[in-house]
């Protein structure tokens, strides 16, 4: 049974690996075996987004049964679901935007978590509250790289994890930048992959992923 009281990120989750997966699941029954592909192509860190009925069985199946994955929460958008994420293994939390209530509850949970951000006055507003890592979303849509590099020097505390539109052609633009820890992205667990259990497309993905280098 998984402890409700999930073991300690001891790094940073911006530097556990460059890209880290964002993960829509349908069936929780392909999620121990898309986490192994991904952890085998190198991406620890995987973000399981809370948009299907699935979500909180694959957290749990990967949680339990998947030791070297580093299994998060995507697509938190209420106190409610931050607890039932962190019951279920939930390791970090990803929230697409943030309210008090929601930072709140994110604080209180015991786990890393990334608060989602697009504006400048959201990224002043969390560094006053002395949270200094971020998810940046929608972050082609948001201004992208240009946006975040214009941030970098009159806000250099920030640190972020872009998603959003980010694919393999522009990701190592994103991670050139010296306030990107990783990126977030789902290129490398394509629907029709998942769809056919091909988990070993899924993990050559991953491995390419895995070999983008930061900045």
């Amino acid at each position: 049974m998984t402890s409700s009281v999930p073991a300690a990120v001891s790094a940073s989750v911006l530097d556990l690996a460059p890209v880290v997966p964002v993960v829509v699941l349908e069936d929780a029954a392909d999620a121990v075996p898309l986490a192994r592909a991904l952890v085998a192509g190198g991406l620890p860190a995987i973000e399981v987004t809370l948009r299907t009925a699935a979500a909180l069985d694959a957290i749990r199946a990967i949680a339990s049964e998947v030791p070297d994955a580093v299994v998060g929460a995507g697509t938190v958008i209420s106190p409610a679901h931050v607890a039932e994420t962190v019951a279920a293994g939930a390791r970090f939390l990803v929230s697409p935007g943030w309210t008090d209530a929601l930072l709140e509850a994110m604080k209180a949970s015991g786990v890393p978590f990334l608060p989602g951000v697009s504006t400048t006055s959201e990224v002043v507003a969390l560094l006053e509250r002395g949270i200094t890592e971020m998810k940046f979303f929608p972050a082609e849509a948001a201004g992208g790289t240009a946006y975040l590099k214009a941030l970098s020097s009159p806000l250099p505390r920030a640190r972020f994890c872009p998603t959003g539109g980010i694919t393999p052609e522009s990701a190592p633009s994103y991670l050139a930048l010296p306030n990107v820890g990783c990126v977030g992205g789902s290129w490398m667990v394509p629907g029709d992959a998942v769809a056919a259990k091909d988990w070993a497309r899924v993990e050559r993905l991953a491995a390419g992923a895995a070999a983008l280098v930061r900045g």
